[in-house]
């Protein structure tokens, strides 16, 4: 019986860097399709920003209410006034939310039709997995 320090350290080695493709076409079709490095980074933060549920909140009102301003999407949430626009600054820096401006007064709405569709796709999955349930 060998143990694995019986194992010379080359061929250990080479047994780890060893890749098994069984089907080489599909493996090159998919690797063609896949996204740039950038374009995954950006859809990370993207995710990344809808993974915080105080942002979530946010996003859905606007979603909900169209264009809104921070004192009413925070009523709206529930939050505070301070803790709705450091929410929006990070999704503004993103794209996902843009401002319009009216004197003193900023009304929020999501950035285009995008993240409407990506939202209310997640909101039919979520509710299509509690039909099942």
């Amino acid at each position: 019986m060998s143990s694995a320090s019986d194992v010379a350290p080359a061929e250990a080695a080479a047994d780890a860097c060893t890749v098994r493709v069984v089907d080489p076409q599909k493996v090159a079709l998919v690797t063609a399709a896949l996204p740039g490095a950038e374009t995954i980074t950006e859809l990370a933060q993207v995710f990344g920003l809808l993974s915080d549920p105080g942002r979530l909140r946010v996003i859905i009102a606007l979603l909900e209410g169209g264009e809104m301003c921070v004192c009413d999407i925070a009523a709206s949430c529930g939050h505070s006034e301070s803790a709705v626009s450091h929410a929006l600054r990070l999704l503004r820096a993103n794209r996902v939310v843009r401002v319009r401006r009216a004197g003193r007064m900023a009304y929020y709405r999501l950035d285009d039709s995008h993240v409407r569709m990506l939202l209310d796709l997640a909101l039919t999955h979520i509710g299509h997995g509690e039909e099942g349930s």
